[in-house]
């Protein structure tokens, strides 16, 4: 897909890209607000050099947070215009205006060669609203000024908003580098994978993994879970889980899916031991129990050792891994060592490994170890989620609909299989 951003034309061309820079951030002991990781800014720093580099002014539409069409200022995007602007090593305007005259002004006295960056687009509720009308309002105040599109934010195409969706159909469009990336890593893991091929699942609750479970089963040759949608997965299988999270609504539910699994041939591994506490604290008491031997009151927080040492086993000969949401409480010391394992038999694979984004991503970055250990590391948790769903992204969708020609709302979406 990246030869479509070779096509565009950019030269002395105003481009608007679309990147995702929703990155974490905290205030320092002055009230500064800092960025407290710059991943995904730096995700998006290839495709901005690419356009600069064939003579594009490059105007950056991105958000922060969930302002809910309000101003914040602790959700302005100055301080990743200022981060932004070094990982260019070139200066970025900061536009602090969504829409209007100023920015028409700024826009206009840019030269090719010119980064700059508006403000939040979120502080417009436009670009959030459920009327297709007032969101095209907002993309044609951008397209008054704008010669081109290239949606490079993974984190939000699976997003009907004005920045994603609405703006691709008024002018010249295509796929930048990071979203080019992201959709042919996914490809490989769905679309005739190497075997063996395992999945990795984790996070809070099996209901939100459930659909790439009912997708990915045909594919796989192994499911390993843990994270708090295991004792979901044990209470299926008899066992008593203490006050570990638990959906029991979803038993019968799960207890279908190992049955489905088996009948494909499909081999679910599940904790055999885990860690336990009776509360989230690095200062709990912390015990090791086989499965099944949860006392009342306390709660798996982790995979145990021995479930980390067959996990890691099982992932050593995968030719394909797909990992998505972490072991355990990874953010407690005490309750990481399960996530650890994993990251790190994935880091040593030989075979194609995608980090799903969200919290997977965040835990090796906390851990340290680089996203170049891996095939991919995704940047985009939900974007990730309902490709390995099998679902159309909305801003691939309205992509492809104006490449065909097409944008109407409501035009067939194409599969992922679709996005070569």
């Amino acid at each position: 897909m990246s030869d479509r951003l070779d096509q565009l034309d950019v030269e002395g061309k105003v481009v608007i890209v679309r990147s995702d820079l929703n990155v974490p951030t905290a205030k320092d002991e002055t009230g500064r607000i800092v960025i407290t990781d710059d991943g995904r800014i730096r995700a998006s720093v290839p495709t901005i050099q690419s356009l600069l580099a064939r003579g594009a002014t490059v105007v950056v539409v991105a958000h922060l947070g969930r302002p809910r069409g309000e101003v914040v200022p602790d959700l302005s995007l100055s301080p990743v215009a200022a981060r932004l602007s070094e990982l260019l090593d070139a200066p970025v305007a900061f536009i602090p205006q969504v829409s209007g005259a100023e920015v028409d002004r700024a826009v206009r006295a840019l030269i090719p060669g010119q980064v700059a960056l508006l403000e939040n687009v979120r502080f417009d509720a436009r670009e959030t609203s459920p009327q297709a009308e007032e969101r095209g309002s907002l993309a044609s105040e951008w397209a008054r000024w704008g010669d081109a599109f290239v949606i490079d934010g993974f984190g939000v195409v699976d997003r009907e908003q004005a920045s994603v969706t609405d703006i691709a159909g008024l002018l010249p469009s295509a796929p930048g580098l990071l979203v080019a990336r992201e959709l042919a890593s996914f490809q490989r893991v769905l679309i005739d994978p190497e075997r063996p091929y395992a999945v990795v699942l984790g996070g809070a609750k099996v209901s939100d993994k459930l659909a790439v479970i009912g997708n990915l089963l045909e594919r796989i040759d192994r499911l390993l879970v843990g994270g708090g949608m295991a004792f979901t997965f044990l209470r299926a299988e008899g066992y008593a889980v203490g006050a570990s999270l638990l959906e029991e609504e979803m038993v019968p539910t799960i207890r279908e899916l190992m049955d489905d699994a088996r009948r494909r041939g499909v081999e679910i591994m599940l904790p055999v031991d885990v860690v336990i506490a009776r509360e989230v604290s690095a200062d709990t008491e912390v015990r090791v129990v086989d499965v099944g031997e949860i006392p009342d009151g306390w709660m798996g927080l982790d995979i145990g050792p021995e479930t980390a040492r067959r996990y890691t086993a099982a992932l050593a000969d995968a030719r394909t891994v797909v990992w998505n949401g972490p072991m355990g409480v990874y953010e407690v010391a005490q309750f990481s060592a399960g996530t650890r394992a994993v990251a790190d038999a994935l880091a040593r694979s030989s075979g194609f490994t995608i980090v799903g984004g969200g919290d997977s991503a965040a835990a090796i970055r906390s851990m340290g170890i680089e996203d170049s250990r891996f095939g991919h590391v995704s940047t985009g948790g939900g974007a990730s989620l309902e490709l390995l769903e099998g679902r159309t992204l909305p801003g691939i969708a309205a992509w492809l609909r104006v490449e065909a020609g097409s944008p109407a709302a409501g035009t067939p979406s194409p599969s992922t299989g679709d996005m070569t």
